[in-house]
């Protein structure tokens, strides 16, 4: 490797308003190496990115490309200096074509036939050179996201990228894809690529980067080459204290079933069916994981189950209760009352209303509870009470009831919502996504405090698109894709065989469950 860094940045800080981003921060890159950025949320490692991508501009501080220092106006300028940004949501247009994508916003001439005639041999030779073969003349719209981002690495290297920045990129990805993902990233780094890896997930740090930076509060505290650390000393880097990164969780002892599912079927608002004679039960005592790739009906599912959406056929026994859902006309409210909570995939649009303060939030969809009212007035000393209780209970921060909800961090966002349903004491908890967007240090409550609930006889359906998360805390996975279940597994299931399951290789194997009414 060269001796001359491909990108160092010297002081970098940047505050948006009283909020310092960036605390005078180094970092150096070596060429033709993985480099690693971890770091819990607000932690800064978007906004530094974000400089070094011409996104924002830097308050104070140097940048120096390949040795020497440089001014980065915007991204245009970043592109023509080598330096290319794979966002984590991907910035494509959905019906244009691979070809059309990759010379967008870069195209040779007026005359754009001969342009893309042009870009579509050197399109192929860039395929052919780092492994990323795409039909050049597929809609992106038709594209699994696996391929889309081979599409978005494409048009960074169509633009002569020396220095690829990738965000969360395997976030939406399967095992089986992000495994090819890291063998890409391989191939570039040994074409002589340099490769910065945003990422929570420090199992892949470690298997992927050559070096790591940790930054904690705007400030970066360290960088270790990557086969000198480990996860648990990055964990606690992140966090600045220990952090247990397994679930601890004994084997569960499940009982009767408190929910079941019997031929649920779902169709979306464009007469699309999302959700195909979905069968299944949860049983007292348990956690179900549904794992999958985001889109494959996942979504849809819990907002039906938990009243939001309504079914087009299926029935749902819950305590032994059957409710025809093709017919009904039960709505969240009555699945509260009968004992489900629910923790929903987006608390923002969801879960939370922002401008609310906690207490006000604490509340949610149980404000009409009598402890909480009375006709028109509501108990509000009651409430803040509750919230006080709830605060102290869930470690939420800042302790402050009064405090609009927009002001908490993500973590402490999650933390809210779980409070308010778990210490309803539901029989059944559906719970969407309980860590996405979450530090490291409160995934670690959140995961107690669900195996708490399950050892305490409820019964738990979570959805996670963080297989990991699914493998660490379910007693049973099912797998769903294209809005159907294609396989169940028990709590020691291969990452492997679940991956093939997620991208749709099917499986008739189920396990036999005692107890189930299926």
């Amino acid at each position: 490797m060269s001796e001359t860094p491909a990108i160092e940045l010297r002081g970098i800080s940047k505050s948006f308003g009283p909020v310092h981003a960036n605390r005078n921060i180094d970092l150096v890159v070596k060429k033709g190496s993985i480099h690693g950025i971890v770091g819990e949320n607000g932690a800064g490692k978007s906004t530094l990115m974000s400089i070094l991508y011409g996104f924002y501009h830097a308050d104070a501080g140097d940048i120096l490309v390949n040795g020497k220092t440089v001014t980065i106006a915007d991204s245009k300028a970043a592109i023509g200096m080598g330096i290319g940004m794979v966002h984590q949501h991907f910035m494509l247009v959905d019906n244009f074509t691979v070809l059309e994508n990759v010379v967008l916003g870069a195209e040779d001439s007026a005359m754009l036939a001969g342009g893309l005639d042009r870009a579509r041999v050197e399109l192929k030779r860039l395929e052919e050179e780092y492994e990323l073969r795409v039909d050049p003349d597929a809609l992106v719209q038709d594209l699994p996201v696996g391929l889309q981002q081979r599409v978005e690495i494409l048009k960074a290297l169509y633009r002569s990228a020396e220095v690829l920045i990738l965000d969360e990129p395997t976030g939406v990805l399967t095992p089986p894809e992000a495994d090819h993902l890291f063998k890409i990233l391989e191939v570039l780094k040994n074409e002589g690529k340099t490769i910065l890896l945003i990422t929570h997930k420090l199992r892949e740090i470690m298997a992927a980067t050559d070096s790591v930076s940790v930054m904690r509060r705007g400030e970066m505290v360290a960088t270790r080459e990557t086969k000198d650390t480990s996860m648990e000393e990055l964990a606690e880097l992140m966090v600045g204290r220990s952090v247990l990164l397994r679930v601890d969780k004994k084997p569960a002892s499940p009982g009767a079933p408190v929910m079941e599912v019997e031929n649920l079927c779902v169709t979306d608002q464009r007469g699309v069916q999302v959700v195909k004679d979905v069968s299944f039960s949860v049983r007292a005592g348990e956690i179900v994981g549904i794992a999958g790739v985001s889109g494959n009906g996942q979504s849809e599912l819990l907002e039906t189950l938990s009243g939001i959406r309504r079914a087009t056929a299926g029935t749902l026994k819950i305590n032994g209760e059957t409710i025809d859902l093709g017919t009904s006309a039960l709505d969240a409210a009555d699945m509260r009352a009968r004992s489900m909570g629910h923790v929903p995939e987006d608390r923002h649009r969801m879960g939370l209303i922002n401008s609310f303060a906690e207490y006000e939030n604490s509340i949610l969809g149980y404000h009409h509870d009598p402890a909480y009212s009375s006709g028109l007035l509501m108990n509000t000393a009651a409430i803040k009470q509750n919230a006080v209780a709830e605060i102290e209970k869930y470690d939420i921060r800042p302790p402050n009831p009064m405090l609009k909800t927009a002001n908490f961090s993500g973590g402490n966002q999650q933390k809210i919502v779980l409070a308010r349903e778990i210490e309803r004491d539901p029989d059944v908890l559906l719970v969407g996504q309980p860590t996405r967007g979450v530090d490291i240090g409160a995934i670690e409550f959140i995961h107690s405090r669900l195996v708490e609930l399950r050892d305490a006889g409820k019964g738990i359906l979570l959805v996670s698109v963080e297989l990991d998360e699914i493998r660490a805390l379910a007693d049973r996975i099912l797998v769903m894709f294209d809005g159907r279940i294609v396989g169940e597994r028990g709590a020691d299931a291969d990452e492997g065989e679940l991956g093939l399951l997620m991208a749709g290789v099917e499986d008739n194997t189920k396990l036999p469950v005692e107890g189930d009414a299926r």
